[in-house]
């Protein structure tokens, strides 16, 4: 099916999660709609079927978000644990680390957090300093270095770790990725202090000669980037499902509000200076619904250079319709915008951070300009 038309098995998807996501509501429990999700077999409709998933692919995990998230109960983790992780092990993991963590990741009972940012490194993945090296005496690997905004390690059973190892060839470094379980010698973490009002709390971690086992690392130890990018196309197309469940959300309570409000005889939605910016947000939000429909529908074709381009756009579409639906929605409602009763008030923090995470838009406008029209790069 076209990514510009839904098929009757994805509507049926949609209206069933926006179902449950309604039960639960913006005062939900997240362990109680993580587990209910999972036992409907939400979690894992990514993940191959012979590994306890649904079988499906970015494109049904992506509708699960956005409609969890326009019910006000969107579930972060799911960016996390079954789209980067669950896609990275399933793609590139042994048989053991597919049949150890897969159906775990489907059924809800374990969950994956996953480390790639550093203090220095920002956007530029290319000077990540976490390095791993050999214990020559007994083949164990030993990771070092920090990391720092990574969601959820205290939930997470473990956290896939993007470190680097040195290439005996050439003496240079390349990306590989770990498992690391969250009670590993060494491995400890600080929960940073956020300003975000989110269930997923953020942490720094630190790794200080971590021993782990040979079979921790995923994959080739000579993939490298492929494997990394494999994880962050469908991190982009999830945050965009995030922010647009968002945006929806902000967008409906505006709407319900400006239907009924009446000031002067008449309810404020019928003045022009409401409507059209509500009207203009909605458009906005739907446009960018379309382009992560087509990154989805690539990435699960097979096409991870088209996704790239798609889910980058996606990604920087969502999070500028976000940003505008939740201000918008804020100033439809005035004053009730900023109260804790209405509930809009704390979306404008988390509005930003689907301009932020897991790309700032600028690094992403940076990519279009320099691998879609072909500019020279500035950096």
């Amino acid at each position: 099916m076209p990514p510009t038309l839904e098929s009757e098995e994805h509507k049926a998807l949609r209206a069933a999660v926006s179902a449950l996501g309604k039960r639960h509501g913006r005062t939900f429990d997240r362990e109680a709609l993580w587990s209910e999700a999972a036992k409907l077999g939400y979690l894992g409709v990514n993940l191959p079927e012979a590994y306890g998933g649904g079988g499906g692919g970015i494109a049904e995990l992506s509708i699960v978000l956005e409609e969890l998230g326009a019910a006000g109960c969107p579930l972060l983790m799911m960016v996390v644990s079954p789209a980067i992780c669950g896609t990275v092990i399933a793609r590139f993991g042994t048989e053991e680390q597919k049949q150890h963590w897969l159906p775990a990741l489907a059924d809800g009972t374990r969950t994956m957090a996953f480390g790639i940012t550093e203090p220095d490194a920002g956007s530029n993945s290319h000077r990540i300093t976490t390095t791993a090296r050999r214990d020559p005496d007994t083949g164990d690997w030993l990771l070092t270095g920090r990391k720092v905004f990574i969601s959820g390690v205290d939930i997470a059973d473990a956290t896939l770790i993007v470190g680097r190892t040195e290439d005996a060839r050439t003496g240079s470094l390349k990306p590989c990725l770990f498992i690391v379980p969250r009670d590993a010698e060494g491995f400890t973490r600080r929960q940073i202090d956020m300003e975000l009002n989110a269930a997923e709390k953020q942490f720094e971690l630190t790794l200080d000669d971590v021993r782990l086992p040979a079979d921790t690392l995923v994959g080739d130890e000579d993939a490298g980037l492929l494997q990394l990018f494999a994880g962050l196309n469908p991190e982009r197309i999830m945050t965009a499902a995030f922010a647009i469940g968002m945006g929806r959300y902000a967008l409906a309570r505006a709407v319900e509000y400006a239907r009924d409000r009446t000031v002067w005889k008449a309810p404020i939605g019928s003045h022009q200076a409401i409507a059209h910016p509500l009207a203009q947000a909605h458009i906005d939000l739907e446009l960018a619904r379309l382009m992560m429909q087509k990154a989805a529908y690539l990435y699960d074709a097979g096409d991870d250079v088209g996704a790239g381009e798609a889910a980058n756009m996606a990604k920087y579409a969502a999070g500028e319709a976000c940003v505008k639906a939740v201000d918008q929605a804020v100033h439809t409602l005035g004053g009730n915008g900023l109260t804790r009763e209405f509930g809009l008030a704390s979306l404008i923090t988390a509005a930003r951070v689907s301009r932020i995470a897991p790309v700032s838009r600028e690094m992403i406008l940076n990519y279009v300009s320099h691998q879609t029209l072909g500019l020279p790069k500035s950096y």
